[in-house]
């Protein structure tokens, strides 16, 4: 079973995903800000981290650096999700090392098949 950590903010949004991707069979963890993101990660070693942009203590683009910058982590694929889809963000998210970005709102199903897919790509 795949470890997925989400790092989210906005607690509707965070209990949302973590549901949908439970009731998909995965292992979910949450964090709640970038900077807990950070700190769970190593913890974790998840398989695949999404991550809100904007959120408070660390950004989501602070966070993905700081996790690409550890050598254990990486290589674990980072999807931003946000509602924000301006190609300056997209570009911004791109160059932090994220693999993906999913802009809000997303339907359930459409986030287990990007999930699906990419932990797929990356042979998990």
């Amino acid at each position: 079973m795949a470890k997925i950590l989400i790092a989210e903010d906005e607690r509707d949004i965070r209990d949302l995903v973590a549901f949908t991707l439970r009731f998909a069979g995965y292992e979910v963890f949450a964090a709640g800000n970038g900077e807990e993101a950070v700190e769970m990660a190593p913890k974790v070693n998840p398989d695949l981290i999404l991550m809100d942009v904007r959120m408070p203590r660390m950004t989501g683009y602070e966070a993905c650096r700081a996790i690409k910058a550890n050598h254990d982590l990486k290589d674990i694929p980072i999807v931003f999700l946000s509602a924000k889809g301006q190609e300056s963000e997209i570009q911004q998210g791109l160059e932090a090392g994220a693999e993906e970005y999913l802009l809000k709102p997303f339907a359930p199903d459409q986030l287990t098949s990007q999930v699906k897919t990419i932990l797929a790509k990356f042979g998990k």
